[in-house]
């Protein structure tokens, strides 16, 4: 199949000279793969790589969104969008931009992100990082991006976030400053107020926060638009079972459309022997350890009645079937990306077509 060949080219290959390059700085090594996967984009080896990864064939509808195929890139990883026009090649169904915030800012200081190799994982401590939303919203337009065209290929997930300089109390008018911006391109929002990395973000997700923020994004969202772009709110996978069920119960009651489970994990429950020198930097932890942790949000998430996207811990093609076993709709994937290459994703999407295959079979 062409996932193995992609895994083990990726894995033998390209993978060793990525992580050896800039000193296996793994923040410069992320910032080289986006600047050239941004420039590769409008060429010929777009289409080669298309060839080359497949397309998804089973589609499925979320939220009001067509997703043509079931597996996304998780928001991080592109938080500008620069390589946007890229990710449709690579076998994605769809990409989920950002974080961005309302106001540009330069995040925590460096180094931020952390490799731990043999735990198959990331820790990251960036802050936000990122250009601003008007920069992403710009770069979109000069791309003609609209809500449901599908300009890129594929549907656009926006991931929004609080700027960190801005307080709390007035963190409902931060986000819906870049509800407003971004909600032209977006084919759904994401509401990130989950990420370890921004001082206090977290509160935000107790009941009556996650309540009056969503609602009041639900509401402005059906003023800017006869027909709203879909909003998601992303949770921790550190909430015990009572905070979590308060969690999902305030993001019906809110309206959310959907939830987005989970972000990086502030445990280190999981990591390798060899790598638990790195375990003491600050940050979230993303990858191996996070898989058993972020399954069991996603099946209470699901219980919620809301659809799921799952995020976190998904390195393998029988990690994002035990998901979907769970009942989570889509599937994203980062860290999972990182250390396998688009021989995950092209892995994950053949699965899933053949079990569709099976099941016409089956009917017919």
């Amino acid at each position: 199949m062409r996932s193995t060949l992609l895994s083990g080219g990726y894995s033998a290959l390209l993978r060793p000279i990525l992580f050896r390059s800039h000193n296996s700085d793994a923040e410069k090594i992320h910032e080289d793969m986006i600047a050239v996967l941004e420039k590769l984009a409008p060429t010929p080896v777009a289409y080669l790589a298309k060839f080359a990864v497949g397309t998804p064939r089973t589609s499925v509808d979320v939220a009001g969104v067509s997703f043509p195929g079931r597996v996304g890139l998780a928001a991080g990883l592109d938080k500008d969008g620069r390589a946007a026009r890229i990710w449709s090649s690579l076998g994605f169904g769809f990409a989920e931009l950002g974080t961005v915030t309302a106001q540009g800012q330069d995040g925590n200081p460096k180094p931020r992100v952390f490799r731990l190799k043999k735990s198959q994982a990331l820790i990251n401590r960036m802050g936000f990082n990122n250009l601003g939303v008007q920069a992403l919203a710009a770069r979109l337009e000069g791309w003609g991006v609209r809500r449901g065209q599908r300009t890129l290929g594929l549907p656009l997930g926006i991931s929004i976030g609080k700027t960190k300089i801005v307080e709390l109390d007035q963190a409902i008018d931060d986000y819906l400053a870049s509800l407003t911006a971004i909600q032209p391109y977006a084919d759904y929002v994401a509401v990130n107020i989950s990420s370890p990395n921004t001082p206090g973000l977290r509160q935000l997700q107790d009941k009556t926060h996650v309540h009056d923020l969503v609602s009041g994004l639900v509401t402005a969202a059906q003023d800017l638009d006869p027909t709203p772009v879909p909003i998601f709110v992303k949770v921790a996978p550190d909430l015990d079972a009572a905070q979590l069920d308060e969690f999902l119960e305030a993001a019906v009651n809110a309206g959310a459309s959907g939830i987005i489970a989970t972000n990086t994990t502030l445990s280190r429950e999981g990591i390798h022997p060899t790598d638990q020198g790195l375990s003491r930097q600050e940050g979230g932890l993303s990858g191996g350890p996070l898989t058993a942790r972020a399954r069991n949000v996603v099946g209470r998430a699901v219980s919620s009645g809301l659809p799921v996207i799952a995020s976190g811990g998904i390195m393998s093609v029988a990690d994002a079937q035990a998901i979907f076993d769970l009942g989570a709709q889509l599937v994203q994937v980062y860290t999972g990306f990182i250390y396998s290459g688009p021989g995950l994703v092209a892995g994950i999407n053949e699965s899933i077509d053949k079990q569709a295959r099976g099941r016409e079979h089956d009917i017919l």
